[in-house]
């Protein structure tokens, strides 16, 4: 098992994650766990997922990693979260979107409400101490934030507080009058542990480097990193004259500031990032140690401005800078001459708080 002592809470003493790290398979299963069964996970947005004709969705918690059935469903106002595995003989019960009154099982017809409560099972009068409590489908908590979905496994995380954390700063905007860009929204395959990607993200130390573009719309010398709990959050001024800012409202806590992006991240694998013309979203799914899907997720605000600070292909170039570092810092680190870094106490303060709370959650 790798060892995490040194890293240190003291980030001038503190060393990186070691490199093996990001290969031991035991650390990989063991994260299903502690890292994320236990945290808020992205399902979707609810206007995009029902409609007039859908009122269940299946879906996979983390598919490909941790793959738990599951299964949303919509009674009037009301969603819920299901477990989407029949209780007779383990048979998923809704295989694609639709429109359902019943849960019916097509194995053998047991049947459940769309609250999750057993009804029905037919050739069972003889079944003594039947049903069951475990006959009832397994409930989870659902969360939302304007019209995004959240669900845990077994949740330890305090949503509450990452919804007063996004408030705090961005409340002010009218995320249901945003529009959901599906003709710019993607999937991207990165060639790397998951964790890299988070680590690449969580800090602006590179941009000048990496990202010639977007380094000439913010101003690096004023780039701020600020880390909360389960948060941390990069704040982006605005570089030169005539680039786009917020119109941010009297009492705000930024009031007077030119500032052009919030980037929030939220522990483990969850990224909001809020422009003057809408938001991105970036999810980050694990599928193996050396193989990520992040999916990219635009809401549009203000396509005026969407169109002069030219969203989709800074967005683009950005992803690809991004992916061309991230997989090579993956090769780098098989290298038997690298062993763990150290950290800039100024730029790399979002990369250490994530090395510590993962120290936390693994041992």
């Amino acid at each position: 098992m790798p060892n995490l002592d040194h890293i240190s809470d003291n980030i001038n003493q503190s060393s990186t994650l070691p490199a093996d790290f990001y290969f031991d398979q035991n650390l990989w299963d063991k994260m299903k766990e502690h890292v994320f069964a236990n945290t808020w996970q992205f399902v979707g947005d609810q206007n995009e997922l029902f409609n007039v004709i859908v009122n269940t969705v299946p879906f996979n918690y983390l598919e490909r990693y941790i793959d738990e059935p599951l299964v949303l469903i919509k009674e009037e106002d009301e969603i819920r979260c299901l477990s989407n595995v029949c209780t007779h003989r383990g048979f998923l019960l809704i295989h694609n979107p639709g429109k359902n009154t019943k849960l019916t099982c097509s194995y053998h017809g047991r049947r459940f409400g769309l609250d999750g409560q057993f009804e029905f099972m037919p050739e069972f009068k003889e079944v003594e101490n039947f049903p069951r409590p475990c006959e009832h489908l397994h409930k989870l908590e659902l969360k939302n934030w304007n019209q995004f979905l959240f669900t845990s496994l077994a949740p330890k995380q305090n949503f509450e507080k990452i919804i007063d954390q996004l408030n705090h700063r961005v409340g002010f905007l009218n995320l249901a009058a945003f529009e959901f860009a599906p003709a710019y929204s993607k999937t991207y395959n990165v060639q790397a542990h998951w964790a890299l990607y988070i680590d690449n993200y969580l800090e602006g130390f590179h941009i000048p480097f990496v990202h010639p573009t977007l380094n000439s719309m913010i101003d690096y010398g004023s780039y701020d990193t600020i880390c909360e709990e389960d948060m941390v959050l990069q704040i982006g001024y605005s570089g030169k004259t005539g680039t786009e800012s917020f119109d941010l409202p009297d009492g705000h806590p930024d009031f007077g500031k030119d500032i052009t992006a919030y980037y929030y991240w939220f522990y483990p694998n969850l990224m909001f990032n809020f422009y003057p013309w809408g938001v991105q979203l970036n999810i980050v799914r694990p599928i193996s140690p050396d193989f990520t899907k992040v999916e990219f997720l635009y809401y549009i605000k203000d396509r005026d401005i969407w169109d002069r600070m030219k969203g989709d292909q800074v967005g683009e170039k950005t992803q690809q800078e991004d992916e061309w570092v991230v997989e090579g810092v993956q090769k780098g680190l098989a290298s038997r001459f690298y062993t763990d870094g150290r950290f800039s106490p100024k730029r790399e303060t979002g990369v250490h708080h994530f090395h510590k709370m993962l120290k936390r959650a693994i041992g």
